[in-house]
């Protein structure tokens, strides 16, 4: 509040004060009170009355002379007016006061000027509300509380969510306090009013027309069991392809499920579900066939059978719609009775209503609130597309990754043709199972041999391969084999580069082949990578790191038919790691003769079935490793 607005309602105050009382003493001539702003002159204050002013009589103070002249001067009193300055249209409102049939005027006097005064503060009062929420929403509305603004359509509550994480906080801080990213808070305005539309409420009326209205009941769990089989609650995925997509989503596709699909710009998202909506539609199961909508909300119909003359689908159950608006797709779907509905993407879909814009943090919760409902009450599986931010996290709320039934994220490197199905939520299966495909010109492909995908050209014994050694590593529940390549440079600068191995993993190794293996690495220039750009994030690395290392130093090559398999400790020693058995058995299916492991894990892996044609050796410590691999050494 500026001085001269303060000033301005204290004279106001004191005019009241003034009006008040009942006995009054009568002033000789008419004042006049103006007040002028010092930051803007040109803005100013005037309050005039028409008549005379009065102040209060104090008792015993005042002479009796005095007394009857002000009580000759109340027998006939002119007509006042009194007229204030009003600040925002700058002009002064003068009421007016009428007389009655008996000549009195039809309100007191102080009543007038309280009135009278009351509404200069009012005019104050409602031109610095202007001027103050003409800052935050263009001059309209008041400001009511703590981050809420209120005007005729209803009330407006102010919030902040991290563009990163998708967390809400009550106001700006220049730190997410979920994810600690700094500058990532946006402002957004969600209107509370009566007429609110919700998600919930559009998915009951789209789905009225389609399922009897009945009252619904709790069920006995063996009546909901009853006379279903396990073929029953999946929809099958036939082929190579739909196998390998069917053991990500646990067996196939669950009636009902709500499945959210992510990954980065260009992944092969919109292939993906394509090409699922096309194994759909072919029906499989028992020759029928069965019907998919496809809505696209990114492209155009033509544009998506282009992409599907491409891949080669043909079928003619698959319908393609483009819409953005979720009660138009519901209205539209309802005479095609689908049996899967795909929706590409949620970040572009909206609810008429609902405040914001699509793709905003209120629209994606209702909008995704609404498909899962009509999933649940119609049986029919939807499958959702969503947006990535620059972190890696599907956009929009976190809430969204809690409605859904299933979350999938679609990985794949920039330069390889290689992409990896891996579900994050599941709550139909497990979230161990990761998918292999390869990306080719008629789409998706399945992977027949994932394991030994990121493998290397395989030579002979020879000295080009020196410094490398190949490790097996675990992906949910498949594993795989990588090769790591070392190089040590004596004569040169002391650095370590390292790419696809964490550089305080990478440090301790060196250290402990220096400290426990007597290796004098501490006058060369060491260099890792990991083969096919992988990035090795478990433990179970750590002896084909030390393999590479020492293969590198001692310009020995080691075997291409050796693998290793264990975590190094401080003292030097080799300890197992888990599935030991799984990682085994891969090497051996891959024609690997020979694997090191910890002495501890050879013990427990003797005698196991289908481990005959394979050598398990055991190993204590590194000294144990160096002398059966480097024997010339």
């Amino acid at each position: 509040m500026q001085v001269s607005d303060m000033r301005a309602l204290r004279a106001i105050y004191t005019h009241q004060r003034l009006l008040r009382p009942t006995n009054h003493k009568s002033l000789p001539n008419p004042s006049l009170i103006s007040f002028q702003s010092l930051q803007d002159p040109n803005f100013s204050r005037h309050f005039h009355s028409t008549g005379r002013l009065r102040c209060p009589e104090e008792p015993n103070s005042i002479p009796d002379s005095l007394n009857s002249q002000t009580n000759s001067s109340f027998e006939e009193e002119p007509r006042r007016v009194w007229s204030v300055f009003a600040p925002v249209s700058r002009t002064p409102a003068t009421p007016k006061v009428s007389k009655s049939s008996d000549g009195q005027e039809s309100g007191s006097e102080t009543e007038m000027g309280s009135s009278s005064l009351g509404n200069g503060v009012n005019e104050i009062e409602k031109g610095k509300a202007k001027r103050s929420v003409g800052k935050v929403n263009s001059g309209t509305g008041s400001v009511s509380g703590r981050g809420t603004l209120k005007n005729g359509k209803g009330k407006v509550k102010t919030y902040w969510v991290c563009s990163d994480c998708g967390e809400t906080h009550g106001q700006w801080v220049g730190r997410c306090r979920s994810c600690g990213v700094y500058n990532t808070l946006k402002q957004f305005l969600d209107r509370d009013d009566g007429g609110k539309v919700s998600g919930i409420g559009v998915s009951e009326e789209a789905v009225r027309s389609w399922l009897p209205r009945g009252e619904v009941q709790p069920v006995r769990l063996k009546d909901v069991n009853r006379g279903i089989s396990w073929k029953d609650r999946r929809i099958p995925l036939r082929g190579t392809f739909g196998n390998e997509v069917a053991t990500v989503l646990g067996g196939g596709v669950v009636p009902g499920s709500l499945v959210l699909i992510g990954g980065d710009p260009g992944v092969g998202k919109s292939t993906l579900v394509l090409q699922i909506a096309s194994i759909i539609a072919e029906g499989h199961e028992l020759g029928k066939a069965s019907r998919v909508v496809y809505v696209s909300g990114e492209e155009s119909i033509e544009q998506i059978g282009s992409r599907a003359d491409r891949m080669g689908i043909v079928t003619e159950d698959l319908f393609l719609y483009s819409s953005t608006d979720i009660e138009d797709i519901f209205e539209k779907i309802q005479p095609v009775a689908p049996h899967a509905l795909i929706v590409d993407s949620i970040q572009t879909v909206y609810l008429k209503g609902v405040v914001g814009s699509a793709g905003g943090i209120v629209q994606v919760k209702e909008c995704t609130s609404a498909l899962l409902l009509f999933a649940k009450k119609t049986n029919i599986p939807v499958f959702l597309i969503g947006h990535v931010n620059k972190s890696g996290e599907i956009a929009g709320p976190r809430v969204l990754e809690h409605i859904v039934d299933v979350v999938l994220y679609m990985e794949g490197e920039k330069y390889s043709s290689y992409r990896l199905l891996r579900s994050v939520k599941n709550r139909f299966g497990s979230t161990d199972e990761l998918g292999v495909f390869e990306m080719s010109q008629s789409g998706l492909q399945a992977v027949s041999n994932p394991s030994g995908m990121f493998l290397g050209e395989q030579y002979p014994d020879s000295e080009y391969l020196a410094g490398l050694a190949v490790a097996v590593i675990m992906d949910g529940s498949r594993s795989f084999l990588i090769e790591i390549q070392a190089l040590c440079v004596s004569g040169q600068a002391v650095s370590r580069q390292v790419n696809g191995i964490q550089g305080s993993r990478a440090d301790m190794i060196i250290s402990v082949l220096a400290k426990q293996a007597g290796l004098k690495l501490q006058e060369n220039a060491i260099f890792l990578n990991v083969v096919s750009g992988t990035t090795l994030k478990e433990t179970a690395g750590d002896l084909a790191i030390a393999a590479a290392i020492c293969s590198s130093f001692l310009e020995s090559p080691i075997p291409n038919s050796m693998a290793f398999i264990g975590e190094i400790g401080l003292s030097g020693e080799l300890r197992p790691v888990s599935a030991m058995d799984k990682r085994i058995n891969t090497v051996a299916k891959l024609g690997y003769k020979t694997c090191i492991v910890p002495k501890s894990a050879e013990e427990a892996l003797r005698g196991t079935p289908g481990f005959e044609d394979i050598n398990i050796l055991g190993c204590k410590n590194l000294k144990d490793v160096i002398n059966n691999v480097f024997k010339s050494y």
